[in-house]
């Protein structure tokens, strides 16, 4: 049997920064992981983070090759009826957002964890949570050894996904939950080439929408709407890159899609979930885990940070100094944000995404919107403000 003081289920963005944020101010903490670490590092998932999310990577010391390898943008283009409207971030908000994959930022918070000896525990299993409405939980889990194992905490946090075990320990009868599917998902492809523009393109076609995005200066990242129960089977390489061509074409032949070997391709559902409150006795829900945003807003792992941010204040004032408002308001702090985020993320899916049980009508309200927002630099402004991230409360 072993004991720390938070215990952490799931090493993505959001444990992995508790963790860290945690152990800066001296409070002791475990993370704990069903996958590997090859695994977690190389798990390809959002791309873009906001403008407060890189200020805080570089505030507590992990920001280094961020700045060294992300790609900053001033940017992004609304692509319809065949061509280019720039949202202009920069100009309208004065801040930028950078292209630094999920997995990058992890690869950095488990070396700043290497570095330092704090502990993350891989390839766990059976994982359970126990006495959560106690000041005692626990933790049942085997170790990559297979070894049965007990962690007595002081406090939990569940940071392991929608799929993770955190969410399901709170009783139904505790939590209430909010819950949209989406009748679309997103085919998405990794490929071994350079983008074919220096920045996004969200793209609404006829077809259905399309999304070029962009890893590094050599890796592009690639998105096509597909129906929700569609096969990655019946995608080749040749369809993708045909179909891609002929959603992200212009009117006048200024595009150019830059084609090379797919690395990676998958289909991605689209879903809106968030469960109220966020926490549970001492079980204290982040990231995925609460909520899940479509990726059209690119909000998923910023929420993720941004949920962190609040609860890691919120046990250091509850561990180190006993006071307990912090965490009692951390679900309705962070609800606010969430509330937000999923408005914009719904508010650009529905903008973008052809739905295939809309009529003409609903189609020439889609342009009518498209259009405004393109125009209007109060309306473009608006989508600047949320897409570059709001601040930190």
């Amino acid at each position: 049997m072993a004991r720390t003081q938070v215990g952490i289920i799931g090493a993505g963005p959001a444990g992995l920064l508790l963790s860290y944020l945690l152990h800066s101010e001296g409070i002791e903490a475990v993370v704990l992981e069903a996958r590997s670490r090859e695994y977690v590092e190389k798990r390809v998932r959002a791309g873009v983070c906001e403008h407060p999310t890189v200020e805080l990577l570089r505030e507590i010391g992990v920001g280094t090759r961020l700045d060294a390898e992300g790609l900053p943008h001033q940017g992004f283009s609304l692509r319809f009826d065949g061509q280019d409207h720039r949202i202009a971030i920069t100009e309208l908000t004065g801040k930028t957002i950078t292209v630094y994959g999920q997995q990058e930022v992890v690869k950095d918070l488990i070396a700043a964890h290497e570095e330092r000896g704090w502990p993350i525990e891989f390839e766990v299993s059976e994982v359970a949570l126990h006495d959560l409405e106690t000041k005692n939980p626990h933790i049942t889990y085997r170790d990559v050894d297979g070894v049965e194992r007990r962690l007595d905490c002081d406090v939990l946090a569940g940071c392991d996904g929608f799929h993770g075990v955190s969410r399901p320990s709170i009783p139904a009868e505790r939590a209430k939950m909010f819950n949209r599917d989406y009748p679309f998902a997103w085919l998405g492809v990794l490929a071994r080439t350079p983008p074919s523009h220096e920045e996004l393109i969200y793209t609404h076609h006829p077809r259905g929408f399309a999304l070029h995005s962009m890893r590094s200066p050599e890796v592009t990242r690639l998105y096509l709407q597909v129906p929700h129960d569609e096969k990655i089977d019946d995608w080749s390489d040749d369809r993708i890159w045909s179909e891609l061509a002929e959603r992200l074409e212009t009117s006048n032949k200024d595009f150019s899609l830059r084609e090379g070997p797919i690395l990676d391709k998958g289909i991605t559902p689209m879903r809106s979930f968030v469960i109220e409150p966020m926490s549970h006795g001492r079980l204290f829900l982040a990231g995925d885990a609460a909520h899940i945003v479509p990726p059209t807003g690119a909000k998923g792992m910023n929420l993720a940070v941004a949920d962190v941010r609040v609860l890691s204040r919120a046990l250091v004032e509850l561990l180190q100094h006993k006071r307990t408002e912090l965490v009692e308001s951390y679900s309705d702090t962070c609800l606010k944000r969430v509330w937000r985020a999923e408005h914009f993320s719904w508010y650009m899916t529905s903008m973008l995404h052809v739905d295939p049980t809309a009529d003409d009508f609903d189609r020439r309200l889609q342009l009518s919107q498209l259009r405004y927002t393109a125009s209007s630099r109060a309306a473009a402004t608006s989508l600047a403000e949320n897409y570059a991230g709001l601040p930190f409360v």
